[in-house]
């Protein structure tokens, strides 16, 4: 059995920043260090800065007096940093720079008289926290399909989550072009996210069967799952290795893997490692 691991799978360059920072707060010994929130979405990764002293809180005031308060890589609204401020606590911003700059166009598109329109999920923190910039009238929407649900302004401004499919956003675009009179649009999607979904679509369509590895919770790790299914190919989501059932690589004679951008190296490897020694019996 074959097995091709694609090129741009694992950490982007936004994840490893972010626990860069998290694990040199951490050894610095300036005090208590928390993550608003897990630093991405990886348990594995959340589990080995836990033994480092990083805490996971879910709010502000979750937060020690004294401590340090990291802002993931999702980025957080305005209303978070003054609270921070207001508490007097030490911060690291890890906000990836692509989600900085989603930030900014929403900030600056609700500043000139826009409508915003977010395309990606509403639940995910990077979504939650570029609605604080948009604006009272702005919101979020998945698919082309739900945009007649909402009232639209004539002029109309349009992002995406950074890991959004180029093709969703096209789809929405489309559908609300027809409703405006000005539409304005930023392709807020990350480069990093487009060669991972491209590779893990070309590499899809000459395998047998898929392997995604990443976080249950990781938004981009669905995403690579739903475009690799969509080519037609048998395609399994796993966190890590011990989650794959032997039974999957009956008759499989190419496997293709994957990972999400929070996907840790040694978690792929350790996927590749397995697939080849089941290969080899």
């Amino acid at each position: 059995m074959k097995v091709i691991v694609s090129e741009g799978a694992g950490f982007c360059f936004g994840v490893k920043r972010a626990i860069q920072l998290a694990f040199d707060t951490a050894k610095s010994g300036a005090g208590p260090v928390h993550t608003l929130g897990p630093i991405i979405h990886n348990p594995q990764v959340v589990e080995r800065l836990a033994g480092e002293g990083v805490t996971v809180i879910d709010s502000v005031g979750g937060a020690e007096d004294g401590g340090i308060l990291i802002i993931r890589s999702h980025g957080v609204g305005p209303s978070v940093y003054r609270e921070i401020e207001n508490r007097g606590l030490r911060m690291i911003d890890a906000t990836c720079p692509f989600v900085k700059t989603a930030q900014e166009h929403a900030r600056k598109l609700s500043e000139a008289g826009y409508q915003v329109i977010i395309v990606g999920e509403e639940s995910h923190p990077e979504v939650r926290g570029i609605l604080g910039y948009a604006g009272a009238d702005a919101f979020v929407i998945g698919r082309e399909d739900g945009i007649e649900q909402f009232s639209i302004k004539r002029k109309v401004g349009i992002i995406a989550q950074t890991t959004q499919s180029f093709e969703n956003l096209s789809r929405v675009v489309l559908a609300v072009l027809p409703r405006v009179s000005e539409l304005k649009v930023h392709n807020t999607i990350c480069n990093a996210t487009r060669q991972r979904q491209a590779e893990a679509i070309g590499l899809a369509e000459r395998v047998d069967l898929m392997l995604v590895v990443g976080g249950k919770n990781s938004a981009n790790t669905q995403r690579l799952k739903t475009l690799c299914e969509e080519k037609g190919v048998r395609v399994y989501h796993v966190e890590t290795s011990d989650e794959i059932d032997d039974s999957w690589l009956e008759g499989a004679r190419t496997v293709g893997v994957t990972g999400g951008a929070s996907t840790p190296d040694w978690i792929i490897s350790d996927v590749k490692k397995r697939l080849q020694e089941q290969g080899d019996r």
